[in-house]
């Protein structure tokens, strides 16, 4: 049987591309303080990366093990994170440079809220501003990581899987 090669970059392009047009909906909407609705833009990327794991599967004609699987839905998940952490950078850097310092006013608000001192607001707000893109960049990768894991799981255990070679009970 010929090997085919699978390709990640197209279904994490999509993938990205999907993400993307959600964030822009929120911002837009103004709903980017609603967590519920970005719940749903995790959920969307979940789906996304199960539906990549099926078709990979059915690429081969089933004929794929569950790593091999988990391995590509995995592989995809790290494509989409580069995409967006790209995508965030240039989101608050150059298209959005305004939405730093809306968030920052978000987040003092909130420690207002808390009973905060304002000493202890102030000292919070430099820190964050000075490590924004760190923190912004480095939850990303957690989340799309964890959430890839858990997606490619999921993806790996319902996508059709009929191993033909390397079955040493087959013979």
């Amino acid at each position: 049987m010929e090997k085919k090669k699978s390709a990640i970059w197209t279904p994490a392009i999509i993938i990205a591309l999907i993400s993307i047009v959600y964030g822009l909906v929120l911002y837009f909407a103004h709903q980017m303080d609603n967590k519920s609705l970005g719940w749903i833009g995790y959920l969307i990327f979940i789906v996304a990366i199960c539906i990549a794991c099926n078709q990979y599967s059915r690429s081969f004609n089933g004929n794929v093990t569950f790593g091999n699987v988990f391995g590509y839905g995995f592989k995809v998940s790290a494509a989409v994170a580069l995409i967006m952490i790209v995508w965030t950078v240039l989101m608050f850097k150059v298209i959005f440079p305004d939405l730093q310092d809306e968030l920052m006013q978000k987040q003092a608000a909130e420690m207002v809220k808390k009973g905060m001192s304002q000493d202890q607001i102030d000292k919070g707000m430099q820190m964050v501003n000075k490590f924004f893109m760190v923190f912004m960049i480095g939850g990303a990768i957690v989340m799309y990581a964890f959430l890839g894991a858990i997606a490619s799981l999921i993806g790996a255990a319902i996508a059709k899987k009929n191993p033909q070679a390397g079955n040493p009970f087959q013979q």
